[in-house]
């Protein structure tokens, strides 16, 4: 911990300085490891000073954090913060909406139906260890068949076994659909890698560094070549393209085959996987986060985040704004866990030498609309709406007004729940890049008794950016939702809290060696 050796002769103002040194908490202290202090012994009678050399990390009785919304991201650094520093870091967690953020529900007919992200893929690790560690549950999934409409009639529609959904993709498209399943398979494949650096500590400063540990070039490349140019390049037909591919792109970002091929390799493997959901609602991860570490939530929006002090550690003042007016505080770590475009945020930065990374580019509009009401399925060409069999509707490429049409359960499922006939009223969701009309709605439903929507800033509008951003804005100052940039889900923002929580650990206590590594696989083997 510390070594000791005496110092005769010692003067008076070597005595204050021990007493400013310890009063200051250690903000004057370099950028190093290890410090000397000065402190004032007594031995026989006689007054001695000693130098202690000491951590300096140890001074600092507890480590003040402010993290910027409280959605997955923010509700997930704050666990993984407080699971590196320990119980000596004081977190609190500014949000001007609601806890959860893009995972939300809205009440319908006495019963709760997600609004936001609605599940998870199998792959999704950290999200299930959330779970597990809270003491959740998956929710029972309610089995309901899927068909892609074209704008006049279905393209493609799903049946009870398996073995002939397999063969009508082999009739209609040879063997694209394997050699998509290779594709991403291969991506996933390298990507979960991360979840084995990440269990050793290691971090990346920036989103590019972070891909390239992971593939290398060929997933920087994937950032800036689109998912249809990748997929012909490996034998994937135009046909597969426009009629699988895009619809699948359309219900998981709004976007279409010219997005990159990057973020379009994680919605088609999630298109791929298992899928589930929590019981009681996606939601309850985030604020039992938030609840198990005690953080202390902030209902404020932040205004500001200042640099006060350059020399050894800097701080940050934050500033925010709620109903009881303007407020502010010091912190040593700031994650700013929210979307960092003009379009959502209002947050400044000051004092910086340097402009911070802010990224100026747009995000996806996305509406959600739960209509609790019945379907018009002559619409889909079954005019008998009895013999209508899909629960869940995906959409071409073709100009339509909505994305994505799903029959879904509520958040809350009992033992005896079963879905709605088609000839009777159920709570559909209706994802659209716009607000529904009043005729758009009479296009999609015979009648209806009610219709609530939820309006997102959803993804990014991927491929519009031409650089990968930065994690670290500055020396103790993060961006959490860089990651985004390169690919949006859930589990991503999750990766992405645990890479800033390692982030901000390993440059506090200046362990180098664990960020921006390169040949990680070598070395992850040769630390086992």
């Amino acid at each position: 911990m510390g070594m000791c050796r005496g110092l005769p002769g010692a003067e008076e103002s070597l005595r204050a300085r021990a007493a400013t040194d310890l009063a200051e908490r250690s903000r004057s202290i370099e950028h190093l490891p290890w410090t000397r202090l000065f402190a004032r012994c007594p031995d026989d009678g006689e007054d001695r000073v000693w130098a202690i050399v000491i951590h300096k990390s140890l001074l600092k009785a507890v480590w003040e954090v402010a993290v910027v919304g409280a959605g997955i991201g923010g509700s997930a650094v704050t666990h993984f913060l407080q699971q590196h520093f320990g119980p000596r870091v004081q977190i609190d967690v500014f949000e001007k909406g609601t806890v959860g953020g893009r995972l939300a529900t809205i009440s319908v007919n006495k019963q709760h139906y997600e609004s936001g992200a609605a599940s998870f893929h199998s792959l999704s690790l950290h999200m299930q260890e959330f779970v597990k560690h809270l003491g959740l549950k998956h929710r029972r999934e309610v089995v309901g068949r899927s068909a892609i409409f074209g704008g006049e009639n279905f393209v493609l529609e799903e049946t009870d076994w398996y073995l002939l959904n397999l063969f009508r993709l082999w009739w209609h498209y040879g063997i694209s659909f394997l050699r998509l399943q290779m594709w991403v398979e291969e991506v996933m494949e390298k990507f979960m890698r991360i979840y084995k650096y990440q269990a050793h500590g290691y971090a990346f400063s920036g989103v590019e560094e972070l891909l390239y540990s992971l593939g290398e070039s060929s997933f920087i490349n994937m950032t800036q070549r689109s998912v249809a140019e990748s997929l012909l390049q490996v034998g994937v037909t135009q046909r597969f393209i426009d009629d699988i591919v895009s619809a699948v792109l359309r219900a998981s970002y709004g976007q279409s085959a010219a997005m990159p091929a990057f973020a379009g390799a994680m919605a088609l493997a999630g298109a791929q996987g298992t899928l589930w959901s929590v019981e009681g609602g996606n939601k309850l991860v985030c604020s039992g986060l938030l609840k198990l570490t005690k953080a202390n939530v902030i209902h404020a929006t932040v205004i500001s985040v200042t640099l006060q002090q350059t020399e050894g550690k800097p701080l940050y003042l934050v500033k925010y704004e709620n109903e009881v007016g303007i407020g502010s505080d010091f912190y040593d770590i700031v994650v700013i866990a929210t979307p960092l475009h003009p379009d959502n945020s209002t947050i400044t930065f000051e004092g910086f030498n340097s402009p911070t990374d802010v990224i100026q580019d747009s995000y996806q509009p996305t509406v959600i609309s739960l209509v609790h009401g019945y379907l018009n399925s002559s619409y889909f060409g079954f005019p008998d709406p009895k013999l209508f069999p899909f629960a869940n509707i995906l959409t071409t490429d073709f100009p339509t007004f909505f994305c994505a049409l799903d029959n879904i359960c509520p958040v809350n499922i009992s033992a005896n729940f079963r879905r709605k006939q088609p000839q009777d009223a159920a709570v559909w969701r209706v994802q659209s890049p716009k607000p529904l009309l009043r005729s758009q709605l009479k296009t999609l439903f015979r009648s209806y008794y009610s219709v609530q929507t939820a309006e997102w800033q959803a993804h990014p509008v991927h491929g519009s950016r031409t650089t990968l951003p930065k994690f670290a804005l500055h020396d103790q100052l993060f961006h959490l939702n860089a990651l985004e940039w390169a690919a949006s889900s859930v589990e991503v923002m999750a990766v992405a809290a645990k890479n800033v929580a390692l982030l901000a650990y390993n440059r506090w206590y200046q362990d180098l060696d664990k960020i921006d590594q390169k040949d990680l696989m070598h070395k992850v083997k040769t630390e086992l």
